[in-house]
């Protein structure tokens, strides 16, 4: 085999140190260490495919331009917010309290509100026939933004409340997540069907480089809510979809979606509008004309609701720091759901630090998982979790617990789109509720024994049995769970 000459194998050897010089210069900057440890270790050993694959995924944030866009919103919605009264605030709050939501205020920039009514819809078909109802009575606009949104037999009301309400003049806006539904069953279908109603629908994040639409292709705007008439509205986890999400792998084995969305009304309702029109915004360079953000009505209860969006238009990580906060304020209970809970480090220590305080710490995961890597991911910290003293619950198969909800002692609770793991934290676009109010957390509790009567706890004993190729595997998910 000839040898390379002189010249080439110098070539290739200050190339490749310039390659790593440069990478540990610019990867660790603003990046979590352990993150900015997984890119060089994939650059150092594996450079090409580790170079190709950080150019293409490894910045984190949207594009300047759109983070700008979000930045002037956020201005704007401060500003707005401060001249208004946003109904009446419970009394007693714990002192916490006050500081967190000032933290979330200056984050995301909404208010908290009080004088909301807030109540659980827990069937998958329940939820889709409300928010059909609630369209049905549309008489100014309908705002509806989904991560997944499929017309099909299950959210056929849905869309007929939609063509319904486009046919008495009222404006139906439409935004869905470009890859969640670009190539997914029912996709043409669905398009076809808002064309054909007249709705005006729009694609969040696409990515369509011969239009100048371009940006880090795993990202996700993953919220999903609906407002309507600035009165109503609906958030949670659940998608505009049939509880398999219509794709063959699911329906062969048989897996169901198990999820939850909050129906509420008040003066938060005008939070979650202005989220939709922040999105609306973001993907069409407008606002849309006799939508009054400021036009605040009291709802039927006498809950204080707060709406965190997060995401990487975000400077910081707003949903994680609202949960750490929440975390390290626990004094009795924590009550975890989460379909993918796969933990930074502050969020271990903070999970596993409350037990040590005391704190009972229960963690409703799901049995069975429908996306390999995060679920062999989530299983890694399994033991650690175990050996803190935290319970772990598993939601039987062939059921996917979607849920995602936290309530901590017997008056506050966060639900909403956001996962617990490093996607939702740094790539997702998210959107979550924070609730003060007993009678809320009680319905949480009551969905949550019925979560615990249906799920078997896993004990560190069976843990411990695990074969050696499965903790290899969820091993080296975890390795890739860092990449961000």
């Amino acid at each position: 085999m000839a040898s390379w000459p002189w010249w080439a194998a110098f070539g290739y050897i200050a190339i490749d140190l310039t390659v790593r010089i440069v990478a540990v210069i610019v990867i660790p900057r603003n990046r979590r260490p352990t993150s900015a440890m997984a890119w060089l270790l994939a650059i150092f050993f594996i450079p090409v495919f580790g170079v190709l694959l950080f150019l293409l995924i490894g910045n984190p944030k949207l594009p300047r331009a759109r983070r700008k866009k979000q930045e002037r919103i956020n201005e704007y919605i401060l500003d707005t917010a401060s001249h208004l009264k946003f109904g009446t605030l419970r009394p007693n709050a714990p002192e916490w309290f006050p500081p967190l939501v000032t933290m979330n205020h200056a984050m995301g920039a909404l208010p908290l509100s009080g004088d909301n009514g807030a109540h659980l819809i827990s069937g998958y078909q329940d939820s889709l026939d409300a928010m059909a109802e609630s369209i049905r009575d549309a008489q100014e606009h309908v705002h509806i933004e989904f991560y997944i949104l499929q017309s099909d037999e299950a959210t056929d009301g849905i869309f007929r409340a939609m063509e319904d309400a486009v046919s008495r003049g009222v404006p139906v806006r439409v935004l869905l997540d470009y890859w969640a539904n670009r190539w997914k069953p029912r996709y043409r279908e669905t398009i076809r069907r808002l064309e054909a109603m007249g709705a005006d629908w729009h694609l969040m994040l696409p990515v369509q480089p011969l239009r100048g639409r371009i940006q880090r292709p795993d990202l996700r705007n993953h919220r999903k809510l609906l407002v309507v008439d600035g009165r109503v509205g609906y958030v949670g986890s659940q998608n505009v979809t049939d509880s398999t999400y219509n794709l063959p792998k699911n329906i062969k084995r048989g897996l169901h979606w198990v999820d939850l969305m909050v129906r509420v009304d008040g003066p938060v309702v005008a939070s979650l509008n202005a989220v939709f029109l922040t999105d609306y915004y973001a993907e069409t360079d407008r606002v849309p004309e006799g939508i009054d953000i400021t036009r605040v009505e009291t709802g039927e209860g006498d809950l204080d609701c707060q709406i965190v969006p997060s995401g990487p238009g975000f400077e910081v990580e707003n949903n994680l720091r609202l949960f750490l906060a929440l975390l390290y304020a626990a004094k009795d209970q924590i009550m975890i759901v989460s379909p993918y809970f796969v933990p930074d480090e502050a969020l271990l220590l903070a999970v596993t630090g409350a037990v040590d305080r005391g704190v009972r710490v229960e963690l409703f995961v799901s049995e069975e998982g429908d996306q390999a890597m995060v679920y062999h991911a989530q299983r890694s910290y399994y033991e650690a979790l175990l050996r803190a003293g935290v319970r772990i619950w598993l939601y039987p198969r062939p059921y996917i617990l979607h849920t995602k909800s936290l309530t901590i002692d017997d008056q506050t609770a966060v639900i909403g789109s956001s996962n617990m793991d490093m996607r939702s934290f740094g790539l997702n676009m998210e959107v979550s509720m924070l609730v003060r109010g007993e009678e809320f957390v009680a319905e949480m509790r009551e969905l949550e024994d019925t979560y615990r009567t249906l799920s078997r706890e896993l004990t560190l004993e069976e843990w411990s049995q695990q074969p050696l190729r499965s903790t290899v595997l969820d091993n080296l998910a975890r390795l890739t769970s860092a990449l961000q």
